[in-house]
């Protein structure tokens, strides 16, 4: 017997509560964990409350992030005693996922647990710091450096924009913070943010191409956040985007890609290929401090999180949540 969140199809739509399972209710995989750490993101937010179609079958338990000890592997890869790492690939949303004591899962969707993290710290970073992670790897693979000029990072105060600022200042690069949340202007400068703008600025219909402002970007919000974005990126910029917060639209122009020579790189982390996934972990274990791990991190228990889910939507959750299960 473990605890788990469950979300289950009501006739009022569906309803998430923190329930008693059973072993024998874990789907089908290769290795069976004992998770020790969860996390919230977005996705685990809209899934819980129902407030967007991420759960694809019922009954269904969240949680897109995990990390935990193997119990049971017929994998060759893994082993009983082994601490692993996922993310992404499905789980909390057709496969059950990271918001319970225990889970069954693909061996091929796990990694080792990177050495230079605890279980906790792992998930302090969760899906949000490794898919920043991907996206300053694009801005790398595509050129940008630091003496080009700013990166900007939109979405600021979420997961992933919180993470890119942390990573792009301890490289060097000079960032500029998009936020709809001014009051915490001094916790973007702790992340390493040197100046800060006001979301607005980016979120209503612009014009075709604009002033040339940034070398780069990392988007979480897309629409026209994304489209001003690319907009008033530099000559043979690039622009990182991984989110849709505003939506999914892009009502944008061709103008940025053909008269400035500007890269639109399309950021997908959860099928990533193992090997991408553990070049983002090792470069985050180079990277990141504990300190900033602990400033922009809380942890709650799992009868929290359901709770915690609709704060998460409202925008009044500050960077990472992580769940103990442990």
């Amino acid at each position: 017997m473990f605890k788990g969140i469950l979300i289950e199809k009501t006739e009022d739509g569906q309803k998430a509560s923190v329930q008693t399972l059973e072993e024998s209710q874990l789907p089908e995989g290769n290795v069976t964990l004992r998770v020790q750490a969860s996390t919230l993101n977005y996705k685990d937010g809209l899934a819980i409350t129902g407030k967007g179609p991420v759960v694809r079958s019922f009954p269904m338990v969240p949680g897109i992030d995990l990390v935990g000890e193997v119990e049971e592997s017929t994998s060759d890869e893994f082993k009983k005693g082994d601490a692993v790492l996922l993310n992404g690939w499905g789980v909390g949303e057709k496969h059950w996922g990271g918001l319970a004591e225990k889970a069954r899962l693909d061996a091929d969707w796990l990694i080792p647990k990177p050495e230079a993290f605890t279980a906790e710290q792992c998930m302090a970073i969760g899906t949000a710091g490794y898919t920043a992670m991907l996206c300053v790897l694009a801005l790398e693979r595509q050129g940008v450096t630091p003496d080009q000029g700013d990166i900007l990072v939109t979405g600021a105060n979420g997961g992933v924009g919180s993470y890119a600022i942390a990573l792009l200042s301890q490289l060097g690069y000079r960032v500029v913070a998009s936020t709809g949340r001014p009051e915490e202007a001094d916790y973007l400068r702790e992340l390493g943010a040197q100046d800060i703008i006001d979301r607005k600025e980016l979120s209503e219909p612009g014009r075709p191409l604009g002033k040339e402002r940034w070398a780069g970007a990392v988007d979480s919000v897309g629409s026209h956040t994304l489209a001003n974005v690319l907009a008033s990126t530099r000559y043979g910029g690039t622009v990182a985007a991984c989110g849709l917060a505003q939506g999914m639209d892009l009502p944008a122009s061709v103008a940025p890609f053909i008269l400035r020579g500007v890269t639109l790189a399309g950021i997908d982390s959860v099928m990533r290929p193992k090997a991408d996934r553990i070049e983002a972990w090792q470069r985050l274990g180079e990277l990141l401090k504990p300190e900033q791990l602990d400033a922009i991190t809380r942890s709650i228990s799992l009868e929290e999180a359901v709770d915690t889910a609709s704060d998460l939507l409202a925008g009044q959750v500050r960077g990472r949540v992580v769940v103990k299960l442990d």
